[in-house]
């Protein structure tokens, strides 16, 4: 144990981030230089708050069942080089995950039945930070080669982790991205202000070094069939994510100015790193409005302001969540509370229990104004409360209310897998599909979830397809996917 009454005695705290009226008017990260060097000075205290429990819950908590109480104990003690080690023990890619989970593993702590939870995620971002600072994250090539081949299509979180354990363990690896660049994503979906894209080019970089191929440009199931890959490769993970966005069918949804979140974000990206595209859609001097109340509609709002928006409100057709943990909701799940991301810090209004019912346009046949009503619960659904109609203006509308599942049609089409009742490909336990030799994880095959599930499924998915090569597999092997299904 690090601090035997650091629970009691140190109260939590976390980084500062940078002053609004400074980092809205650039794109980098939210937090000054990173989040780990933001960190530094006060995260030996924070880690010694653990209390490195008879049963630490958090492991519970965290899908990939990561060493926390370990690496608390071993960064209070300043052993940072253990404390890497035991990072990366459970964890590809802890820099990704220390910015960009929500931290099941806090809301799952001990300490926080009655006290705030100890900083997890601080600590943990602050061990990778301070090793990539330092050169300390090195390759780890495979000692020999195995002779088998895999194909991953798809380089977010869950194709990576895939990628880099079978790399390491010997088979040789080729990663298809049909993007210009590898990581999903994390690439061209997530902005720069929450993370970095230095952050995913160093990682790359390392895989690179331990022998992973990067194939980039390549559509797979157009330029490149997927019977043409199984065919090529001994083996074939499916990790094309979950990217069919939910749409909104109500009058006027033809007009122009009505947009995907993922039409917006993946521009708005490439226009901060310097490569605008042609007609991009910008929020610049528009009132913007977004519809969907999560994280993807959290990255509308912050990229809208750093574009200079008029205005931004973000609809949300669920009740505002309360600042404490429901009652139905007990320690240690996941609480549906209220949460406040860099970019709501920044601007903008959130609107709770109404429902979008209609868009109007101009002469050009642009949107121009959105009418909402307020909704309540009644006999187990929504329903409009009458004479709660309201207009507001919507001169860029942005619809952030989450994914269907993923683009499948040619993946059936060409190799005849089969698919779930919620319309994700059908896994087994070892993440193979009906189709010998071809694999599915992350949210291909678990439907649209969290990084931290993602690079967990990639993990465990290795373990199968490495068996499935070798007979036998020491690749960690988290649990199965039909009871990950159950812990959503």
């Amino acid at each position: 144990m690090a601090d035997p009454r650091g629970f009691i005695t140190t109260p939590r705290k976390v980084a500062e981030r940078r002053p609004v009226a400074e980092r809205v008017h650039d794109w980098n990260e939210v937090y000054p230089g990173s989040p780990g060097r933001a960190l530094l000075p006060i995260i030996s205290e924070q880690a010694g708050r653990c209390m490195d429990c008879g049963i630490p819950f958090c492991h519970t908590g965290c899908p990939l069942g990561n060493l926390i109480p370990e690496w608390n104990d071993l960064v209070w003690r300043r052993d940072w080089d253990e404390a890497l080690e035991r990072l990366h023990a459970t964890n590809n890619f802890p820099e990704f995950t220390g910015r960009l989970c929500p931290a099941p593993c806090e809301t799952a702590c001990v300490v926080g039945i009655n006290r705030d939870a100890v900083t997890i995620k601080n600590v943990e971002v602050t061990i990778i930070d301070k090793a990539w600072d330092e050169r300390r994250v090195a390759p780890q090539p495979a000692d020999w080669l195995t002779g088998k081949t895999v194909a991953v299509v798809g380089s977010g979180p869950s194709g990576l982790a895939a990628a880099q354990q079978l790399t390491r363990t010997g088979h040789t690896v080729a990663v298809y991205e049909r993007a210009d660049a590898p990581g999903g994503l994390m690439r061209y979906g997530i902005p720069e202000f929450k993370m970095e894209k230095k952050v995913l080019d160093r990682r790359i970089r390392q895989m690179r070094d331990e022998g992973t191929n990067f194939r980039c440009g390549v559509d797979v199931g157009g330029s490149v069939t997927w019977s043409q890959l199984k065919e090529r490769y001994d083996a074939v993970v499916v990790a094309i994510g979950s990217t069919v966005g939910r749409d909104l069918p109500v009058p006027g949804r033809e007009l122009g100015g009505i947009h995907q979140a993922m039409e917006y974000l993946p521009q708005g990206n490439r226009a901060a790193l310097g490569n605008a595209p042609e007609n991009q859609i910008s929020a610049q001097g528009k009132h913007v409005v977004i519809i969907g109340g999560g994280d993807t509609g959290a990255d509308c709002l912050g990229t809208a302001i750093r574009q200079g928006a008029a205005s931004v409100t973000q609809l949300e057709i669920m009740p505002t969540p309360p600042t404490d943990r429901p009652e139905n909701q007990p320690w240690p799940t996941y609480p549906m509370t209220y949460r406040v991301s860099s970019a709501h810090e920044e601007s903008g209004e959130r609107v709770y229990s109404v429902s979008t019912s209609e868009f109007r346009g101009d002469e050009q046949g642009n949107v121009k104004t959105l009418v909402l009503s307020e909704v309540v619960f009644q006999g187990g659904k929504l329903t409009a409360i009458e004479g709660t109609e309201k207009e507001i203006p919507a001169e860029l509308v942005l619809l952030a209310m989450g994914f269907t599942g993923p683009e499948k049609k040619q993946l059936v089409e060409q190799l005849g897998v089969g698919v779930d009742p919620r319309g994700n490909i059908a896994r087994n336990g070892d993440y193979a599909t009906d189709v010998e030799g071809v694999f599915a994880c992350g949210d291909a095959g678990r439907g649209q979830s969290l990084i931290v599930w993602a690079i967990a499924e990639g993990r465990a998915c290795a373990n199968g397809v490495d068996k499935f090569l070798s007979g036998t597999s020491a690749l960690p092997r988290p649990i199965g996917p039909e009871v990950r299904q159950m812990m959503v």
